[in-house]
C-alpha cells in the first residue's frame, strides 16, 4: 500500500485520482477500502483548494467532470442506477434530482451547491 499524505502538487494530485480508480470498488472492511476512504479526503481537499471549475449549468459541469475522469454515460448509470434518466438528465430533457446531485457531487467530485444551480431544459 503506498503511504499517502496531503496533496501538494498536481503530479501527486494525478496519482491519488489513478490509484482511487483502482480501489474504488473495494470491499468495506478492507484495507483497500480505507485506502479509498482515506483517497476521497485527500482529493477532495486538493480540489477545493485547487478549484477553478468555471461557471457552467450543472449538465456541462457533469459533463466536463466526466471527461476529466474518463467516465460515460454508464459509470452514471451504476452509480444511480436508472439508464433512462439519466439519459434524459445529460440530454436536458428532466431535472437533476437531489438523490442524482447527491451521487453524482461524490463520483464527479463537484460540489453539490454547483449541480443546484437553476439551468433551463429543452422540450
Amino acid at each position: 500500500m503506498h503511504q499517502w499524505y496531503v496533496i501538494k502538487t498536481e503530479e501527486e494530485y494525478k496519482a491519488a485520482l489513478a490509484r482511487y480508480e483502482q480501489v474504488r470498488e473495494s470491499k468495506k472492511g478492507t484495507i483497500e477500502y480505507r485506502e479509498w476512504e482515506l483517497l476521497t479526503l485527500l482529493i477532495s481537499k486538493y480540489g477545493e483548494e485547487h478549484s477553478d471549475l468555471p461557471e457552467l449549468d450543472p449538465i456541462e459541469l457533469i459533463k466536463i467532470r466526466m471527461e476529466d475522469f474518463g467516465y460515460t454515460a454508464s459509470d452514471l448509470v451504476k452509480v444511480y442506477g436508472d439508464k433512462g434518466t439519466v439519459s434524459k438528465v445529460l440530454n436536458y430533457k428532466q431535472a437533476l434530482s437531489l438523490n442524482m446531485i447527491r451521487k453524482f457531487s461524490k463520483l464527479l467530485r463537484i460540489p453539490a451547491d454547483e449541480l443546484t444551480k437553476e439551468y433551463k431544459l429543452q422540450s
